[in-house]
């Protein structure tokens, strides 16, 4: 059976990489005794894969994670991996599917909320305006460096499709918006690229040292719709 759990990465946890995050549940699920299904061959691993792994460096309240198991009561699965998991990474909620497609095949959104300084004055509706005419352009540029063939290879990146949706939500001695960006397999877009761009663009003076990250909710999208994976 195929359970679904929602889990948050706090604090200092944001630093921890995703290899080490994996690391991390490996060593929690035996440490627990959970009983997840291993793949087969000559070196068997646990059976899980986490939705849209987090940027280094990037608090989440809203992760997710689908763990193949022999049947045990959610509670109890929750219960015992808390008590094993830091503090800073818990699970929040869970559900055993039935039938769902897998996390990376229909997550594509990411809601943040980012907070920064400003060297400029501005206020909250001249703010709004800035960011909305910006988004309503043809197009928004950024260059991607790729490694290709053992070289780097830079391309020019059209990011406005990556942007849903910008909301300027207070300002004062910091500046907070939210974001819906694209994230998964279908195109992503780096909240930090998106933060660069929005500077460079609108010579805003944003001091790229005060930002802060904190991914807030993943939704699933299936044609027009979008919603949350659980």
């Amino acid at each position: 059976m195929i359970l679904r759990v929602k889990f948050c990465k706090k604090n200092y946890l944001k630093y921890i990489s995703h290899l080490d995050l994996m690391r991390l549940f490996k060593r929690s699920f035996n440490k627990a005794g959970i009983p997840i299904k291993y793949s087969e061959g000559f070196n068997p691993q646990p059976k899980f894969s986490i939705g849209a792994p987090l940027s280094l460096g990037i608090e989440s309240e809203e992760e997710y994670m689908d763990i193949e198991l022999e049947h045990m009561p959610v509670d109890e699965f929750m219960e015992k991996m808390n008590q094993v998991l830091p503090q800073d990474i818990q699970i929040v909620s869970g559900k055993y599917l039935e039938g769902e497609d897998s996390l990376n095949s229909i997550i594509a959104w990411a809601t943040y909320e980012i907070q920064f300084e400003i060297g400029n004055k501005i206020d909250k509706e001249e703010l709004n305006e800035t960011i909305n005419k910006w988004i309503l352009q043809e197009e928004i540029n950024i260059t991607r460096t790729r490694k290709k063939k053992g070289k780097m290879v830079e391309r020019e990146t059209n990011i406005k499709p990556f942007i849903k949706d910008v909301i300027v939500k207070d300002i004062g001695e910091d500046i907070s918006i939210k974001v819906l960006l694209r994230t998964g397999s279908n195109g992503n877009l780096n909240p930090t690229d998106f933060m660069m761009a929005l500077n460079r663009d609108n010579e805003l003076g944003i001091d790229l040292d005060t930002i802060r990250i904190k991914r807030t909710g993943l939704y699933a999208e299936k044609g027009d719709q979008i919603y949350k994976p659980l």
